[in-house]
């Protein structure tokens, strides 16, 4: 057991390994929102740069959170850009001029893949009893979900 936080240690292992898999997800996510934001044209340009922005900065957000539990649990983040691609189940993307709806129909694919492996990874950390993980996966998916439903919203 980690004495220090009260969480059986072979468990957080666990926990800090879907975590990095998050963890590297993100950083796809975030470098394909700059690319995104940078090579947006189109009608809803101004919308949409704007939106990008705010996802991205979002991210960067979560990106800190998700590697402070890993350091949190007594492992170490995942922290090189070989790492990430390695670990990382989203994709990256050329960096080219996309409409608006392309973008969003791509970033929705991205979304719903990382809201279905959250919620693998909340049964992961449910079942090591690291109730701090979980409550991290649950906001991330809620987060995810309502922007989803943004997605959706603009390509109707």
């Amino acid at each position: 057991m980690n004495v220090q936080i009260g969480l059986d240690v072979k468990g957080s292992e666990e926990v800090s390994k879907v975590l990095n898999q998050y963890l590297a997800n993100l950083h796809v996510l975030y470098t394909k929102l700059h690319n995104y934001h940078w090579n947006v044209e189109g009608k809803s340009f101004f919308q949409l740069h704007a939106k990008l922005e705010e996802l991205y900065n979002n991210t960067a957000e979560e990106l800190d959170a998700v590697a402070e539990r890993i350091l949190t649990l007594g492992f170490r983040p995942a922290a090189s850009l070989k790492e990430y691609l390695e670990l990382a189940t989203l994709k990256e993307v050329k960096s080219e001029p996309m409409t608006g709806e392309a973008i969003v129909k791509d970033l929705q694919k991205d979304f719903e893949t990382l809201i279905a492996e959250l919620r693998t990874a909340l049964k992961i950390a449910d079942q090591n009893d690291d109730q701090v993980t979980v409550d991290l996966f649950v906001g991330s998916i809620g987060n995810l979900e309502k922007t989803l439903w943004m997605f959706r919203a603009y390509l109707s």
